[in-house]
Formats: structure tokens, C-alpha cells, sequence
């Protein structure tokens, strides 16, 4: 099954000084509530620790901080449609139940288009083994 919802909020974070990390973010509602996919990687390279733990790769976060590391197979966003495909061993971690999911982009559009740019930034952070198959943005 897909799961499907209408994503009212777009945006990224590319803050390098302040939080160290950068984060592309599609949103449910307009003031980021509701459900939302937050797709996250560090600004560093990943050191030691973070390959002893699994941490040198992308994260999703979903409500009720749900967070998978590595766990994206897909992202295609064609138009205003985002299609992302996880990992299904991920779910639990994520608190969902649907590999795929889809998100109609219903955001202002130079939000869209930081969250277009900023995307493929992440999903092509750390170790060869955990990147996506296909991003297409």
C-alpha cells in the first residue's frame, strides 16, 4: 500500500555554523504539524563512531520522532508529487506501515524548489552501501 497525504510545507535547512546538519523537510500542514517526512544528514564527515553505529548515512524522521538511518531506496519528485520508497525493514523504527509513500507538494514554490536543491545533498551524504538506488528531483 501507498500511504498519501497532501504536504501544505516545503523547505530545507542548510544552517552549517549553527546546527551541523542539513535538512530538507516536506510537512503536512503549513506550520510543519501533522505528518512529515524530515530526510536529514550531518555537514561532517562521518567519523568513527558514527560508522560503528550506522549513523554515517541520510535519516528520516517522521512524527512521534520515529528515525531510520540509511533507509530511503527511491525519492522521485516529478512535478509538484513526491514518490518515496523506504527500506521495509525501516517501518517499525518509523512507526509506519507503508513502504511507499506520496506527497502532493501544495507549498509555496521557491519552497519547493530550496527543498528540490537541498534533497539530493542528503540522500547522497555517507557510506555507498546505504545510498538510494534512484533520486530524481
Amino acid at each position: 500500500m501507498t500511504y498519501r497525504f497532501v504536504a501544505r510545507a516545503a523547505g530545507a535547512e542548510t544552517d552549517l555554523d549553527h546546527d551541523c546538519c542539513i535538512e530538507a523537510t516536506v510537512a503536512e500542514e503549513e506550520d510543519g504539524s501533522g505528518f512529515f517526512l524530515l530526510f536529514q544528514c550531518s555537514s561532517d564527515e562521518p567519523d568513527e563512531q558514527d560508522v560503528s553505529l550506522g549513523f554515517d548515512t541520510h535519516c528520516v524522521v517522521t512524527p512521534d520522532q520515529g528515525t531510520a538511518y540509511g533507509c530511503v531506496r527511491s525519492v522521485e519528485l516529478t512535478g509538484n508529487v513526491l514518490r518515496v520508497s523506504l527500506d521495509p525493514a525501516a517501518l517499525p523504527s518509523l512507526d509506519l506501515e507503508d513502504a511507499e509513500i506520496e506527497a502532493v507538494l501544495e507549498a509555496p514554490a521557491e519552497d519547493i524548489a530550496r527543498f528540490r536543491e537541498v534533497l539530493p545533498q542528503v540522500l547522497s551524504y555517507g557510506r555507498e552501501a546505504a545510498l538510494p538506488l534512484r533520486v530524481t528531483v
